[in-house]
């Protein structure tokens, strides 16, 4: 057993034993200086974390999955409506999956499927901002910027992001709620500046820094700041000077796991695994080449095979881990495909119908929820919409249904003002 300074205990937790963030310099999309990145910690420290000690990992589709090949295969439908992969049997009843799936469809009691999932948008752009933001309008801030703003930007204990991303999804942004909130990317030059190597004179100018906002603390308040900041110097600097990228990466993981999860799209969810460890809230891992106008059969053995192994890997690892209660995987995209299989042997944009699968977060598992049509075009059953994905979020985290910020102009919005968790699952 392990416990992580998040406060989480784990079983057989190899790999990232150190999840320590600190960026000297300029930190992700704000760009925060160390003495605004210092204040946040601080401030995250002082007042504690308001949302409850979970994590989202948001598998993104991109580009549109196939609603019938992955989760709704509908092999009652006639030739050209249902899935061309064939489906998988489970040991959950009413519960099939594509034919892609085999290695998900094990795993079929720890998985909640969504067949009457839909919103009526079938354009990449705005589809994937209202699956972000649970909006069809421009400007409202997405799902992890939400959980960033209202839990704090950084865990009190490790400093790691709470919102992390791994390839963006158009709407994943702040909005209104101010870029401090946007998610931050492990990649290119963030993960550069992570490697912290300084000359000794500039790490004795840091901590001169340190000393000096110290000072400023203790003379500001000298009662609870005092108390907070006590000790902060020596942990701040265990952060800056620390192997960060321990929690960024595979680094450490034994060739086993590493093949578990399979390349490219596999090892990302591993990392999204690693960084929920070290107390990131939400996670969002896009997989690309899901727009499937044609070809969907060769496609979906290629894209689907290694999606499939990726997130079995994952559920099965946090099950693993005992993780499984704490973290819950989300996998969807835009939008799905139209029903009907086209001349060219794919599908084509389709909103009427998504996809939507879940696993853990301590929800209701092992069951299909919502129904489709006979042909797979609309839902059968009450409609399940985005605002109603996102209340389930806010559920997961202890976010009330009615949370109000100010904005820029000084007026009170309500972050959600529709929808209601998802009743079968909670």
């Amino acid at each position: 057993m392990l416990t992580f300074l998040s406060g989480r205990t784990y079983r057989n937790c190899e790999g990232a034993t150190r999840r320590d963030f600190l960026r000297v310099g300029t930190l992700g999309a704000g760009a925060l200086a160390l003495p605004q990145l210092l204040q946040a910690k601080f401030e995250a420290t002082a007042s504690g974390r308001a949302i409850k000690d979970k994590s989202v990992i948001w598998v993104w589709l991109a580009g549109g999955p196939t609603h019938v090949e992955t989760f709704d295969p509908k092999m009652t439908a006639p030739v050209g409506y249902r899935s061309i992969t064939g489906e998988v049997q489970t040991s959950v009843a009413g519960m099939t999956l594509g034919g892609s799936f085999p290695q998900m469809a094990k795993l079929a009691d720890k998985l909640a499927v969504v067949r009457s999932f839909a919103h009526g948008n079938s354009s990449h752009g705005s589809g994937s901002r209202w699956m972000m933001t649970g909006y069809n309008e421009e400007n409202r801030p997405s799902i992890g910027s939400i959980v960033a703003k209202v839990g704090g930007n950084f865990s009190p204990e490790t400093g790691i992001p709470t919102y992390m991303r791994m390839g963006s999804v158009y709407g994943d942004g702040p909005a209104f709620l101010g870029p401090q909130y946007g998610p931050f990317s492990p990649t290119g030059q963030a993960a550069i500046n992570m490697n912290v190597t300084l000359p000794t004179e500039r790490v004795s100018d840091r901590r001169e820094l340190l000393k000096q906002l110290d000072r400023i603390d203790r003379d500001i308040d000298p009662f609870d700041k005092v108390r907070a900041v006590d000790g902060f110097e020596e942990q701040a600097f265990h952060l800056m000077l620390g192997q960060a990228q321990d929690a960024f990466g595979t680094k450490g993981e034994d060739q086993k796991t590493l093949d578990r999860y399979g390349p490219g799209f596999g090892q990302n969810l591993l990392s999204a695994r690693r960084l929920c460890e070290a107390g990131a809230s939400f996670v969002t891992v896009n997989n690309g080449g899901w727009d499937m106008h044609a070809r969907l059969e060769r496609n979906m053995k290629s894209r689907g095979g290694a999606t499939d192994q990726g997130v079995s890997a994952l559920i099965e690892d946090l099950h693993d881990r005992g993780m499984q209660d704490d973290v819950l995987v989300v996998v969807t995209g835009e939008f799905g495909r139209t029903p009907r299989i086209n001349k060219n042997g794919g599908r084509d944009h389709w909103g009427n119908l998504c996809t939507l699968a879940l696993s853990g977060g301590g929800l209701n598992m092992g069951q299909v929820v919502g129904r489709s049509s006979a042909k797979a075009v609309v839902p059968d059953t009450s409609p399940i919409r985005p605002h109603d994905l996102m209340a389930t979020i806010f559920h997961l985290f202890g976010i009330p249904l009615q949370q109000q910020i100010v904005d820029f102009q000084g007026r009170p919005v309500y972050l959600l003002e529709n929808g209601q968790p998802i009743k079968e699952l909670i």
